[in-house]
């Protein structure tokens, strides 16, 4: 039986769900739409190797000098951020948050402040719209004016969620190199009047 988007929840990564997140990731389904299967095999090894500690990093709002691989292979600062994991009754994908403390703006190895991926099999029923709208309360909580999300032209889905959350179309933009480059577009929401 298919959940209505109404359903949905976002959980905190948690041990007693882990399971399912793990099912996930073997299935060849990834949280990192960019790095793809090679994210998805580092987050089973990192689960295997320590599963406390995994989910524990999720929800890392002082990094310490802790770094992230990009998609060439290069090293960047991690921003401080935390993922939540869509429920419907099971695990149907992650929606992520990073920020830099003090101001909207983003270094430019990053993408945007929110990236969210949905699991194949619960995709196109309203699920990452859902998801997108649970998780903005909590971005004006921490004082942004806006957010930055960004997608490939050829995503429509993806847009279609940023569109149906209050986002426009900012620019087109060429994606650095470290991304393999290309065309993106950066989408914006801002936040609500009474948010700012």
């Amino acid at each position: 039986m298919t959940a209505p988007a109404e359903a949905v929840t976002l959980r905190p990564p948690a041990l007693d769900i882990l399971p399912s997140y793990a099912a996930a990731l073997q299935s060849g389904w990834s949280p990192d739409n960019v790095r793809g299967q090679v994210a998805a095999d580092e987050e089973l090894a990192r689960i295997s190797e320590d599963a406390p500690a995994f989910v524990a990093s999720m929800d890392d709002r002082e990094p310490n000098g802790m770094t992230v691989v990009l998609p060439d292979g290069s090293e960047v600062p991690r921003l401080p951020g935390f993922r939540r994991w869509v429920w419907d009754g099971e695990f149907c994908g992650s929606i992520g948050f990073r920020w830099q403390p003090g101001t909207s703006a983003l270094p430019s190895y990053v993408l945007g402040h929110i990236g969210y991926a949905i699991v194949p099999w619960k995709r196109g029923r309203g699920y990452a719209t859902r998801a997108l709208a649970l998780l903005l309360p909590q971005a004006w909580s921490l004082g942004l004016p806006h957010v930055d999300i960004t997608t490939d032209p050829d995503n429509l889905p993806s847009q279609k969620v940023v569109l149906n959350n209050g986002g426009r179309l900012v620019s087109r933009f060429s994606k650095a190199d470290a991304y393999g480059g290309g065309e993106s577009l950066l989408f914006r929401i801002e936040a609500p009047a009474e948010g700012r």
